[in-house]
């Protein structure tokens, strides 16, 4: 039985937080980790593809991890800080890079080492995890034996060469895709319109938090039509390719416009806290790294939705094409930046280039 509901209410739960309203689907998974919240191990390893809502289940069992030791209004107040990402003492570690540097390593292990602010439990979320490479022995001993009250969570899409030694130091928990009916069904149990809830979904790759977003997002179907065009607009010169990338990113700087609002908002209140508190622990180097963070995730969301809407006009063109291997080049041209975007890209020249090779190769 994998049923949640054959558990008792945690703290924050009987407090009202819904702890695992992010997940959908993973049952199994949940079950595991709901299982160890009382007696939980020192490291975790959540392994499965893109889409598979890894950040969403560590976020959720941060949450379970941090707030089950209180009660009450405390334990959600916990429980709602890492679930926003707000938690001082929940650390959420991204690639600055191609892979996750040795320099970052040293970075975790400083945090892993410093003392809980708030006095209780401590989680380091680490993403991306397979593309660590020199890192990994840096990090081995820490992730091993963490300091008392720290817990580490890592997030990778499959398992490496150079992973096998710290998957044998954690709890390794299997997560699947998750399907576009799945996150299409919780949007509409949420007062999402079927037709809505269908396109936020398609274009999510099964994270639940995007869709909620693209949900409301009254473009996101120009977004989805633009890309899918691209290749009507393109004729081999570079003035082309440069005009398609400039329209395209000029779409995704106005779709992060609530985003940017959102993190104004926030900056404002944390502005007012300084001058009624002082500056010491207030905690604006973190609110500044966590915007960065959603910021580049955001961008990164848009254009694999974007490149998967290009992809699928080649494929479904594909049965009719004259020159079929044209057009599976493209395809693989598309999947292979898709595959490699960096941290804080030169998304235009990245752009600029695919839609040359496209317009040389996909016609």
């Amino acid at each position: 039985m994998t049923d949640l509901a054959t558990f008792d209410p945690l703290p924050a739960e009987r407090a009202g937080v819904a702890l695992w309203n992010d997940v959908v689907g993973q049952h199994e998974a949940l079950f595991v980790l709901r299982s160890s919240v009382e007696s939980p191990v020192h490291a975790y390893l959540f392994v499965g593809p893109r889409g598979s809502g890894k950040r969403a289940l560590a976020r959720a069992f941060a949450a379970a991890l941090l707030s089950s030791t209180y009660e009450g209004e405390e334990a959600a107040r916990q429980a709602t800080l890492v679930l926003e990402g707000k938690h001082a003492d929940v650390t959420e570690f991204e690639r600055e890079g191609v892979s996750i540097s040795v320099e970052q390593a040293d970075l975790m292990i400083r945090t892993a080492s410093r003392s809980s602010i708030e006095g209780g439990r401590k989680v380091l979320i680490l993403d991306e995890f397979h593309l660590a490479t020199a890192a990994v022995p840096k990090l081995l001993k820490t992730i091993e034996e963490p300091p008392p009250k720290t817990f580490f969570i890592v997030l990778a899409d499959d398992i490496t060469p150079e992973l096998v030694t710290v998957a044998s130091r954690c709890v390794r928990i299997d997560l699947t895709v998750i399907d576009d009916i799945s996150v299409s069904e919780r949007l509409i149990a949420e007062g999402v319109t079927p037709e809505r809830a269908a396109e936020a979904a398609s274009a999510a790759a099964g994270d639940i938090g995007r869709a909620r977003l693209l949900a409301t997002d009254e473009r996101l179907a120009l977004r989805r039509a633009a890309w899918r065009a691209v290749p009507d607009q393109l004729d081999g010169s570079g003035a082309k390719a440069i005009d398609t990338a400039d329209n395209l990113l000029a779409m995704i700087n106005d779709a992060m416009t609530p985003l940017t609002q959102s993190h104004a908002a926030e900056v404002a209140e944390l502005a007012e806290r300084i001058k009624a508190s002082g500056e010491r622990g207030s905690g604006r180097k973190q609110l500044e790294d966590r915007h960065k963070r959603e910021a580049r995730r955001y961008r990164t969301d848009e254009l694999r939705a974007g490149f998967t809407e290009l992809a699928r006009r080649y494929r479904d063109e594909l049965p009719q094409s004259a020159q079929p291997t044209g057009k599976i080049e493209a395809i693989n041209a598309i999947n292979a930046l898709a595959g490699n975007l960096v941290r804080n890209p030169n998304e235009r020249l990245q752009l600029v280039a695919l839609f040359l090779t496209l317009g040389r190769i996909g016609r």
